[in-house]
Formats: structure tokens, sequence, C-alpha cells
């Protein structure tokens, strides 16, 4: 059939009202510019390896630059404080972590409430911990740590990175289950504090995986078990401390999080892209690489449990243990 110029045009413009709507659509879905993902710790550090790592994942699926901002300082109070300020429109987000449900319990005063004033997005990994002893700590496994420990109250001493973070906690949660007694030195750090571990300055420390893994690898301290509910895959034959202590297990953690009030059709955007992202093998190779588990892919309402289950927890932890901030 032969179209004439006048039904031709005709045509086009029909064409050209009907795609009017989607193309409005497609300016105005989100993101339509930059994203700010705010990290409370410095730069460097595992959650920035982290955030850096997702938000390249997000700027290349989603189009838009997602650029990491460190605000490190204040066990990460500040950070989470200035993203509950910010705008819900989904242009600032935080990448949230164990310390901030730890900080929930720990802190008294704060100028917001994480888990009210937070919107989970989505999981990213968890970080393990080891429990690891000085070489000339007599005890091979966490059973016998244990007998050792009750027969010498309080002459071990145990290191943390700091007051508060997720090393000291874990080892006051080992300390609540099992009814030993040690002595808490706290250090400005993992590196400090491994590195007397090392020395045979302190005895045992319940130590993030990235610090941990090269020091036993290369024998200069002796891992007793993995603080996670399952097995490490980098070390397949080191038993769970849960295997003896039931019910202890304890992780470090990181994901996304948004202001409350953040649309539900933006957080399922990026809840979509983040769990895609920690399903794809490469990610997940990177993020072992870091000693990380990428956490399998979970729905907001799913992230935002495991998060109050993860304060819950803690809360419990640091009343019992009278832990006060620095």
């Amino acid at each position: 059939m032969k179209l004439t110029r006048r039904t031709m045009l005709q045509l086009a413009g029909s064409a050209a009202m009907l795609a009017a709507p989607a193309i409005g659509r497609a300016q105005g879905a989100y993101p339509t510019r930059a994203v700010r993902v705010i990290v409370g710790q410095a730069a460097g550090s595992s959650s920035d390896i982290t955030a850096r790592l997702i938000g390249q994942w997000l700027s290349e699926k989603l189009g838009q630059q997602f650029v990491v901002e460190a605000r490190p300082g204040a066990a990460g109070n500040i950070a989470t404080e200035f993203v509950t300020h910010a705008p819900p429109d989904g242009y600032t987000l935080l990448l949230v972590n164990a310390q901030n449900t730890i900080n929930s319990a720990l802190y008294d005063k704060l100028n917001f409430d994480f888990l009210r004033d937070i919107a989970p997005v989505g999981g990213i990994d968890l970080v393990p911990l080891v429990m690891e002893v000085h070489p000339d700590v007599p005890a091979k496994t966490v059973a016998e740590f244990i007998a050792y420990a009750k027969a010498n109250p309080n002459k071990l001493n145990m290191a943390s990175a700091g007051i508060g973070g997720p090393q000291h906690v874990a080892g006051e949660l080992f300390k609540s289950l099992t009814g030993v007694q040690m002595t808490h030195v706290p250090y400005r750090g993992s590196t400090p504090a491994i590195t007397d571990l090392i020395g045979g300055q302190v005895q045992v420390m319940f130590d993030v995986t990235p610090t941990a893994l090269p020091q036993i690898k290369a024998g200069k301290t002796r891992a007793l078990g993995a603080t996670t509910a399952k097995r490490l895959a980098a070390l397949p034959d080191l038993p769970t401390i849960g295997e003896t202590v039931p019910g202890y297990e304890a992780a470090a953690w990181i994901g996304i999080g948004a202001p409350k009030g953040t649309p539900a059709e933006i957080i399922a955007v990026l809840n979509k892209e983040i769990n895609a992202a920690v399903s794809d093998p490469g990610i997940q190779k990177r993020l072992t690489d870091l000693g990380a588990t990428p956490m399998p892919p979970m729905t907001p309402a799913e992230f935002g449990k495991m998060m109050a289950d993860d304060a819950a927890k803690w809360t419990k932890v640091i009343k019992s243990a009278g832990i006060k901030p620095e």
C-alpha cells in the first residue's frame, strides 16, 4: 500500500506523541545526576575500599557517578549524622556497617537514632573475625583456651582495635558466654594491636580477617576459632567458636543505607543493583580478596531486620559488660 505524504506525516506525529511519555520517563528515571556515598571510616579502610568497589558497579549500571566521600571520626557517627540530615532523594547514601549498630548501644546521647533515621537499602558483605593467640599460649583449641584462661583469671590480656569496636565486642561476647576473665587492652586500630600480639605484650585478639590472616599464615599467631556460624573458606580446617561455645557468633558487616523517607522506588533500584553486584563472580572475588564473605541477596526489609538483630545483640553485650565510649 502506497502511503500519501499526509498519511506519513500523521503517522510520524502519532509516533512522536507515543514516544514522548517514554522519553519523559527515561529522563526522570533515577539517578539523573551524581550520587554521594558517605563513608564514616578513613580512606583506604576496608569500608572505603568496599564503597568504591560497589560505587563503580552502580556507576556503570545506572549511568551516573557514585562518588565516595570519606568523613571519618567519632566511630562513624559524624558521617551517619551528616546523612540523616541529607535530603531523602537518593543522592546521598551511607556506607553502613557493624559499627553503626554497636554505636546505637554504646552511645547514650546521639543526635540521631540509626535504626530509625537510616533506611536499609542492601547488604554487601560479612567480615569474619578470627580468635588468635600468641604462640606461647599453651592452647591449640578453643576448649583448651577456656580451661587455661579459667585457671589463670585476669592474667591474659585481650587486645582490640579500640573500645566498642567489632573486635572488642566479639571478645566481650566470648567472655560472657564462657565465664572467662581477661583484661581488655584497647589500641587505636588493628595494626598496633596485632603488633603487640605478635610481640607477646597481649595474648589473645579477636581480629578481622584482613589483618588476622597474614599473621596466621606466617605462623606469627595461632588461630583457635572463627567467629562466624560457618567455617571460613580461607581457613577451612579451622573450627568455629560456636562449635565449642553454643550460641557464639560475631561478624562485622558492610551495606548501604539512605536517609529515612527516601522513596521506595529509589531504594528498590539500588537494592536490585547491589544484589546483582554481590552475586557477580568478579565482585565476589574482589570481596573475598579483602577477607570478606559476600552476603546473599536480601530485600531492604531483610537487611533492616539483620541490622536490628545485630543492634539487639550488641546492646545486651555492651550493657552487661558495662562498656563506655572513650
